[in-house]
């Protein structure tokens, strides 16, 4: 099955064809999911003692299994944090996977670090943190949050020894991303929400709320989570003010930027993240507002030596990329994976075919979608807004629904392959309603497409 022959060169070739006509397709079939017990009596068995045959199993996925799939960059698909890989970047996956470069250290890979870590170089300019700061692709949000909380809880223990016996405790807000509460049950960490009701957490309600610690709770604390946009609504904390009590706290400052660091970007809105210049970690997710193919989030840190000295992994077979004749920069040091893939090289790729410009152009189009359809929704009298568009997130009801009414809305236009587009719940008066939301990242959606959803819930 290592071999090369006539039937491989053939299976290439097809693989290729399809590639090219999915990455000119800009607007693909919105498919659907199955049942998997209705997906078995369509493929049946595929996995054999003698194989089914590349030609078989490649037209089983064509012809079915993909219909069976939701594609993310579809103009319409504006559930959850959609995204929208360039051209450039889907193309440069596959030139990773074929290059088959290990990423962990430099002496394996060092040509595919150098794209990364150009890519990253940009990246980390975004934020304004000092020279010294830098980063390394991770999976996801999930994984860099992880990664970047593991750090600072070990540079929190090696402070004080008795900190090595004691269970630590995180702050965050009600609005973070779910990863933060999955991180800390990771982690084994204590986690305390601040409630902002809908709104940003501010330094003056985090002040408040460690002043209410007992002295125990202060003395384990060791991290305090920003959001640099949510991702039920966009929105920002006042990462400024934020940032100041941390400091005077001496508390890791992280900002969890996975969907909204791209906004960095965007001159329109790059104040609102003024203070995130001084966190001592920031996530952002280059597959959701920078247009990467999945997998590639990013994990930023002031301190490298401190995500180093957290993460740096000791093994027998593993010394020799610890020497001099090795020398150069080793992302597996700085994040909780040992073995990656290049997940920044289709990005890297992607901006040096492009430029930086369009990049901000594209951003900037996808805070202006949601802008416009704040508008059109202020504009039907059966629709109302529930809050101010922000960035690319747009939350508003339909008057009079019920949450049986939107479930049904959103199933009929998925069925129908007009939309996905998925309700969501909002606090109004302190009880929990079900809306609806928007998320713009495709820069491709146009106001027909939003004309097109809105009308359909007359």
């Amino acid at each position: 099955m290592h071999s090369i022959d006539m039937d491989l060169v053939e299976m290439t070739l097809d693989v290729m064809k399809y590639t090219i006509d999915r990455i000119s397709n800009v607007t693909p079939e919105l498919g659907a999911p199955k049942k998997e017990e209705e997906l078995f009596a369509m493929v049946g068995e595929t996995i054999t003692p003698n194989g089914i045959g590349g030609e078989t199993a490649f037209k089983l996925f064509k012809d079915v299994l993909v219909k069976a799939t939701v594609p993310i960059d579809h103009p319409r698909h504006l559930a959850f944090v959609p995204a929208a890989p360039t051209r450039a970047a889907i193309m440069f996956d596959l030139v990773t996977s074929a290059s088959s470069i290990h990423g962990a250290y430099w002496m394996e890979g060092a040509g595919g670090i150098f794209c990364e870590n150009q890519a990253m170089k940009w990246l980390v300019s975004l934020t304004g943190l000092p020279k010294d700061a830098f980063g390394v692709f991770t999976s996801g949000g999930t994984a860099a949050n992880l990664s970047a909380l593991v750090a600072a809880r070990e540079g929190w223990r090696s402070r004080d020894e008795k900190h090595k016996a004691v269970k630590g405790l995180l702050l965050t807000s009600d609005g973070a991303h779910s990863s933060i509460q999955a991180m800390a049950k990771v982690m084994d960490a204590d986690l305390e929400m601040v409630l902002c009701n809908g709104e940003n957490l501010t330094g003056a309600e985090l002040s408040k709320t460690i002043a209410n610690l007992s002295k125990e709770d202060r003395e384990r604390l060791f991290a305090v989570v920003a959001t640099g946009g949510t991702t039920n609504a966009g929105i920002i904390d006042q990462l400024d003010t934020i940032a100041d009590v941390c400091e005077k706290e001496n508390v890791w400052f992280h900002v969890d930027c996975a969907y909204g660091g791209g906004a960095l970007a965007a001159p329109s809105v790059r104040h609102l993240f003024n203070g995130i210049e001084k966190a001592d970690s920031i996530t952002i997710d280059p597959h959701k507002w920078l247009f990467s193919p999945y997998d590639c989030g990013a994990v930023i840190y002031r301190d490298m030596e401190l995500a180093k000295n957290a993460h740096s992994q000791k093994g027998s077979y593993l010394e020799i990329f610890k020497d001099d004749g090795a020398h150069g920069f080793n992302p597996a040091d700085y994040q909780i994976q040992l073995t990656r893939r290049l997940r920044g090289m289709p990005l890297w790729f992607s901006l040096a075919m492009h430029g930086t410009e369009k990049y901000r152009d594209s951003i900037e189009r996808g805070i202006e979608l949601a802008k416009i359809a704040a508008n059109k929704i202020k504009e039907r009298d059966y629709l109302e807004l529930v809050r101010p568009a922000s960035l690319s997130v747009v939350l508003y009801r339909r008057i009079g629904w019920n949450p049986n009414q939107y479930r049904d809305w959103t199933y009929k236009n998925h069925r129908e392959g007009i939309a996905l587009v998925t309700p969501t719940k909002w606090k109004t008066n302190g009880e929990d309603e079900t809306i609806s939301r928007f998320c713009f990242i495709n820069p491709d959606t146009t106001e027909a497409d939003i004309d097109l959803i809105l009308d359909t819930m007359r």
